[in-house]
């Protein structure tokens, strides 16, 4: 009978902290934690998928129940825990999908076998997968047991969605960010697995696979699993590995490019009909193509090159500022290919407009020393004119009236500007109090938003405020433009500063040199309104037909 068949992502499953590939940092913190015996209560690993989370805490597990951890912090896998461990008998480690277990009622009975201690060992530990599928309710219950664990208990959650969890629950674990694994420790491992299973492969192949699974080991793995049952010949070719990821040839990409490069678009449109052909995804292609032009701009730049063709190395006498504009150009092609019904013709219009496009050194003639002699002459022409027409008295010529700048497109209302401030002079504890709850809401209020909405208003800041507005000052006039301009401005604040501030004000936004200068003005009338008041009040004391007397007449305070 013959073996079971094992996946490699199950087979070759990190089994120690040092065979955790590409998570050096966490590895290292987690032994030093465990050497110092600072184990804490409860975890957070988050990352993206395949990356080693969960192999992670299983290792932990392991090493913080160990009766006798090596100097190096990793467990013995002699002792009782680390065998029963290994042979998944283990009454100390639980493990739970929170996608199928997701309810407050699984929580409750998670919470219950948690008070009861360890019988074995020193830890009972509770690994949590996919915690960010938890309902609320589930997640209610799991917080007072993370705030105020039992005593030798574990948690260790793990995630690929950190935006998911509750800020209450973050602020109650230690958490790791687990990283993408490099393209190149991805080939490494890949290497060393097909050496360990005695299978032959070409390099390339395993670039290609590498490079599809976008730095998670698992789907690497997975891909491999797909490629070698393909094979007949217990070798991993280059052909194979494009079949199974839908990848484009190397050499169609370098024949496709070189057509760009010499703005051939018909050779270029026979390229690109050729891969169509052959059943490749056109969203497929056009990031393999980006892939290839990121390749040629890291070897202009001094970097490693993994190519062997020449037509490459022709490729590789392309200008930057033209791999530059291919790229940006592909990137903006890639969207519409996605979303489109008819991707080949979005395909073919890309390929036209690059193999159009022409930037930098490629618009230089051929007979440009001639032109820039002729250049020079010219600039020698103009300087002898110069000379000539400033050795001659010039001609009486009228003031030339300066331009006058551009307007401003958006103008504030001044009028509702200088109404709030006469508000707040009128009833000045209001407004300061209403300023002050609106300033330290402010921050709160700017990183609960998200995207354009807080690149918009960074750098902003309430300066004046009443229960019915509230004006916000930008160091870019521009940036107050914008807000302005925002249909759904007071929607979007609405909510936001009734949550935060207590009182929901209509946005007035203003630069903050339109700010200063309206403040300043507003000042000066004011105290220019108090001066003429005084006045009037010192031409009261005078009585009526006794004005002749004005002038003798000084007025003192007691």
């Amino acid at each position: 009978m013959s073996e079971k068949f094992v996946v490699s992502a199950r087979k070759f499953r990190p089994d120690s902290f040092e065979s955790l590939l590409g998570q050096e940092a966490v590895s290292e913190t987690l032994r030093r934690a465990i050497l110092q015996q600072k184990t804490a209560h409860a975890y957070l690993f988050c990352g993206p998928r395949g990356v080693g989370k969960t192999s992670a805490a299983r290792i932990f597990a392991r090493a913080i129940n160990c009766a006798s951890p090596l100097a190096s912090g990793e467990a013995c896998g002699e002792c009782d825990s680390c065998r029963a461990f290994a042979e998944q008998r283990s009454f100390n480690v639980f493990e739970m999908d929170a996608a199928s277990n997701n309810s407050a009622n699984d929580i409750r009975q998670l919470i219950e076998e948690v008070n009861i201690p360890p019988q074995v060992g020193r830890y009972k530990i509770y690994i949590i997968d996919e915690v960010h599928m938890l309902s609320t309710g589930a997640f209610n219950a799991l917080l007072k047991t993370l705030e105020e664990p039992t005593e030798n208990v574990v948690f260790i959650l793990a995630t690929t969605e950190l935006h998911k969890i509750p800020a209450t629950i973050l602020s109650r674990v230690q958490r790791f960010e687990f990283k993408s694994i490099k393209t190149q420790d991805i080939i490494g491992h890949i290497e060393w697995i097909l050496e360990q299973e005695g299978i032959d492969f070409e390099k390339e192949g395993m670039q290609i696979i590498a490079r599809r699974a976008e730095g998670g080991m698992r789907d690497a793995l997975s891909i491999l699993d797909q490629a070698l049952s393909l094979t007949q010949e217990n070798r991993l070719t280059t052909d194979i590995a494009e079949e199974i990821t839908g990848s484009i040839s190397l050499g169609a990409l370098d024949a496709y490019v070189a057509a760009l490069i010499a703005h051939d678009a018909v050779t270029a449109l026979d390229n690109l009909n050729l891969i169509f052909d052959s059943g490749k995804n056109m969203a497929r292609f056009v990031t393999d193509l980006l892939q290839y032009l990121r390749d040629l701009l890291i070897v202009k730049t001094g970097g490693e090159n993994h190519h062997a063709s020449e037509l490459f190395l022709e490729n590789l006498k392309t200008p930057q500022e033209t791999l530059f504009a291919m790229i940006e150009m592909a990137t903006k092609s890639l969207a519409d290919i996605k979303n489109s019904l008819q991707p080949k013709i979005y395909a073919e219009m890309m390929t036209i407009r690059l193999a159009e496009e022409k930037v930098g050194l490629d618009q230089l003639p051929e007979n440009l020393a001639e032109e820039l002699s002729n250049l020079k002459q010219e600039i020698q022409q103009l300087k002898q004119q110069l000379a000539n027409v400033g050795s001659q008295p010039a001609p009486a010529t009228k003031k030339s009236e300066a331009r006058p700048q551009k307007a401003k497109t958006y103008r504030v209302d001044r009028n509702k500007v200088n109404a709030i401030l006469e508000e707040a002079v009128e009833n000045p504890d209001l407004a300061r109090s209403n300023l002050t709850k609106l300033q330290n809401a402010w921050g709160e209020i700017i990183e609960s938003l998200a995207g354009a909405d807080k690149a918009l208003l960074i750098g902003s800041q309430p300066v004046a405020a009443n229960e019915n507005h509230a004006i916000l000052a930008f160091e870019s006039h521009f940036n107050a433009e914008q807000t302005m301009k925002r249909e759904n401005l007071n929607t979007m604040f609405g909510n936001l500063l009734s949550n935060a501030a207590g009182f929901s004000p209509d946005i007035l936004a203003i630069s903050l040199e339109d700010w200063t200068q309206i403040r300043a003005e507003f000042s000066a009338r004011s105290r220019g309104n108090k001066a003429e008041a005084a006045e009037k009040q010192e031409e009261n004391l005078i009585p009526e037909g006794f004005d002749f007397l004005a002038e003798k007449i000084t007025v003192q305070d007691d």
